[in-house]
């Protein structure tokens, strides 16, 4: 009981923090504000209620986790389109949330950057997969905050991901998935190299994947086989880049390293290319 008083009264402060402080709290030096909100709910199946009406029972949402985030926005008053970004199995990384909430403000963007570690008390993942279906929620919770800003157009909210945080994109916008029980939906997906395995291929929105030749965490192959058999259906568009390895676009490996028993090194062809690639595909998203 004394636990359970706990956490109700740990949510409970939460939560008045989230009414007092509203959507915007602590500015940052990279011009940053933290935000707080609340990973989606996670609802139970059509089959799972079913399932349960028939034994008498009623299932129940189980609530959202309280997450952190950091919003960057466009000068002007909007409303501008915007993209959740989902970060990687070692957690956000300072200096990729700079480099790109600058690069998406520059293209007329809102950011909102999640961190799905900090408040669950995680440090990294990068050993299993065990958080992969409630950083699918934290992708909607995410939504949901964004779509209730002034300056953002709710209409037009991209998803976006490396690695785990691609693979964790792929899931959310797979047709029959989580998208299915979603009131408010993406307008399209961008995942970098994710761990193309563990999704079917069939993409409920426009989905660009970007993945390196020589990849050997998360093969390219496997996405080759995924678009191949499954590519007709979602619109999945993939770029493979020669002689690019896992994380091509993290300029702070530019040595190279292992980590995992996987090499992960900055590729600056592919990264650049990447870029343009990305802003190609954002335009066309959010221009229909």
């Amino acid at each position: 009981m004394a636990r359970k008083a706990l956490e109700l009264l740990k949510r409970t402060v939460w939560l008045a923090c989230l009414g007092i402080a509203g959507h915007l709290n602590v500015a940052r030096a990279d011009g940053s504000q933290q935000v707080q909100f609340e990973s989606a709910a996670v609802l139970p199946t059509p089959f799972q209620a079913r399932i349960a009406q028939q034994s008498g029972q009623v299932l129940k949402a189980r609530p959202g986790t309280p997450l952190i985030g950091y919003l960057t926005r466009p000068p002007g008053e909007g409303p501008f389109p915007a993209v959740v970004v989902l970060h990687g199995c070692t957690g956000l990384f300072p200096s990729v949330r700079k480099s790109w909430s600058e690069r998406l403000s520059s293209w007329g963007y809102v950011a909102l950057f999640v961190d799905s570690f900090s408040t669950r008390g995680i440090r990294e993942t990068c050993d299993h997969r065990g958080l992969l279906a409630d950083r699918v929620y934290d992708a909607y919770g995410a939504l949901e905050f964004l779509s209730k800003l002034s300056f953002v157009d709710p209409r037009r909210i991209a998803l976006s991901g490396s690695s785990a945080g691609g693979t964790t994109t792929l899931e959310a916008v797979q047709a029959g998935g989580a998208e299915q029980l979603m009131e408010r939906k993406f307008k399209a997906a961008i995942a970098y190299y994710p761990n193309c395995s563990a999704a079917n291929g069939d993409m409920a929105v426009p989905t660009l994947i970007l993945i390196g030749e020589l990849d050997d965490w998360t093969p390219a192959q496997k996405c080759q086989a995924m678009v191949a058999e499954h590519g007709g259906k979602g619109a999945v568009q993939l770029e493979v880049f020669k002689g690019a390895r896992h994380a091509f676009a993290s300029p702070g490996l530019k040595t190279g390293k292992e980590e995992y028993g996987h090499r992960v090194e900055y590729n600056a062809a592919a990264a650049d290319q990447s870029v343009s690639d990305v802003r190609a595909f954002l335009k066309r998203a959010f221009s229909g």
